[in-house]
């Protein structure tokens, strides 16, 4: 049995997932402490995976599908939910400061 081989763009669709984007600064600008940016990316995370499946079991076209033959790339998803909620919370801490 070989292992299989996915190219970068593949990768890079797991971690710039529209939905996983959105939920993840979302919810990392909500967020009041830097420590709560984990806990927005979990939620992120979560939603992000449940979305996606249900969209490429619609059989809706998506970037970054969740099949049962397809990679999933969990790691890469939550790694890149974790930055997307940084760069939310980053973004509402920058504004807050210049006001």
């Amino acid at each position: 049995m070989t292992v299989p081989f996915y190219p970068w763009t593949v990768w890079i669709w797991a971690g710039f997932d529209p939905a996983l984007i959105v939920v993840a600064v979302y919810l990392g600008w909500k967020a009041d402490q830097f420590g709560k940016c984990f806990i927005a990316a979990i939620i992120a995370f979560a939603i992000a995976v449940l979305f996606s499946w249900a969209v490429s079991a619609a059989g809706i076209p998506w970037p970054a599908p969740i099949t049962h033959d397809g990679p999933t790339f969990f790691t890469v998803r939550a790694v890149a939910a974790l930055l997307w909620a940084m760069l939310g919370y980053g973004a509402r801490y920058a504004t807050r400061r210049r006001a």
